[in-house]
């Protein structure tokens, strides 16, 4: 299906890939383009920032992949007019707590949260879907 839009999955490390490959599998599904990059906005913001410029002009829909302490979710949100969806990786470690770093944010952020592969994959299908009806019915296939 060609689509006028894609999907950029952005890890905040090269530990997140296995992860995002799980999201970039449902992409398939609904034959939705997706880019997998890496970068970390507390480690390489420039790199961040770079990858923001690059697809300034075009339709995307970001989904943002990092554990532990989620600062790349607020980071691209506040410097892009696109979607934003964060999917933290679960970790056992500290009781899920990782979590709250993408739930807590500062004002004038509207990233939307989901911890499932799957749904962050919907998410952004159902944004592109906005202007496809192609692919507005194949998530409603999917769905039921």
């Amino acid at each position: 299906m060609l689509l006028d839009g894609k999907v950029i999955i952005l890890m905040g490390s090269k530990s997140d890939l296995e992860f995002s490959r799980k999201i970039g599998t449902y992409l398939e599904r609904f034959g939705i383009e997706y880019e997998l990059r890496v970068a970390s906005a507390h480690k390489t913001p420039e790199k961040v920032l770079e990858i923001l410029m690059e697809n300034e002009n075009k339709h995307v829909v970001y989904i943002t992949v990092a554990g532990r302490s989620n600062a790349l979710s607020g980071m691209v949100d506040a410097n892009t007019s696109k979607p934003v969806i964060a999917c933290p990786p679960y970790s056992d470690k500290f009781a899920g707590a990782d979590v709250f770093s993408s739930l807590r944010v500062p004002s004038g952020i509207g990233s939307v949260v989901t911890i499932e592969p799957e749904g962050a994959a919907i998410a952004a299908a159902k944004i592109l879907a906005l202007w496809n009806k192609q692919l507005e019915e194949q998530i409603k296939a999917y769905q039921l």
